[in-house]
């Protein structure tokens, strides 16, 4: 029993980005990919059956995102280690992650060999992130800024955050629309809700400030 691989499930919506990331680790001795998903929907029910040592999660899914389904799956299997690989700037996106219960964030521009260095990390009771954010996580937990902050981006919930990032971005309504899977009325009400919380008057002054934050994030 001590040697037993250690189960790891992976949910990402591209399946060359799955058979990757399958490869990468199943290639290591110690784990076993025991399945994977495209949807958070499929994902969630499979790795309740199964109960993996630890599930890898992409932010980006159609239908419920990765941070839903990060709080969907903790309240019902309060031991399961999460890494979140992400296409997303881990500044933007890390803390979201490991306040919803993940143990880790790795852009996947870095996967490869990093991603067998994460999940060793996590399975062996650590936690995975880049020097840098970690340093930025530790100084707000222990200062108490956590949720106070006067960023209106704290605000956003974690999909209406992704609208705001695809509108700097340039996307159109319609290609975000396709891309989370949702209908072009829910981008808008995403939108709407954005402006409100981010006291912005207009779709232009919208659009303005999303494009600043893309590019500052990018700098």
């Amino acid at each position: 029993m001590a040697n037993k691989k250690k189960e790891i499930y992976i949910v990402d919506d591209h399946p060359l980005m799955r058979k990757g990331m399958a490869m990468t680790l199943q290639s290591e001795l110690e784990f076993d990919v025991a399945g994977q998903s495209e949807t958070a929907e499929e994902a969630l029910q499979n790795i309740l059956d199964l109960k993996p040592d630890l599930a890898v999660i992409d932010i980006s899914l159609p239908g419920m995102n990765g941070i839903e389904l990060i709080k969907n799956l903790l309240s019902q299997l309060p031991d399961l280690k999460i890494l979140v690989v992400s296409r997303h700037d881990e500044e933007l996106y890390a803390e979201r992650a490991i306040r919803a219960g993940a143990k880790g964030y790795l852009m996947k521009l870095e996967a490869g060999d990093t991603l067998v260095k994460a999940a060793r990390q996590i399975l062996n009771g650590g936690i995975f992130l880049s020097e840098e954010i970690g340093s930025q996580i530790i100084m707000k937990m222990t200062t108490g800024k956590g949720n106070s902050s006067s960023d209106p981006l704290e605000l956003l919930s974690d999909r209406e955050l992704e609208v705001f990032e695809l509108t700097g971005k340039g996307e159109t309504t319609k290609d975000i629309a396709q891309k989370l899977h949702v209908s072009v009325k829910t981008v808008e009400s995403y939108r709407a809700r954005i402006k409100e919380k981010m006291d912005l008057k207009s779709a232009n002054e919208l659009l303005r400030r999303a494009v600043q934050w893309v590019e500052k994030s990018s700098m």
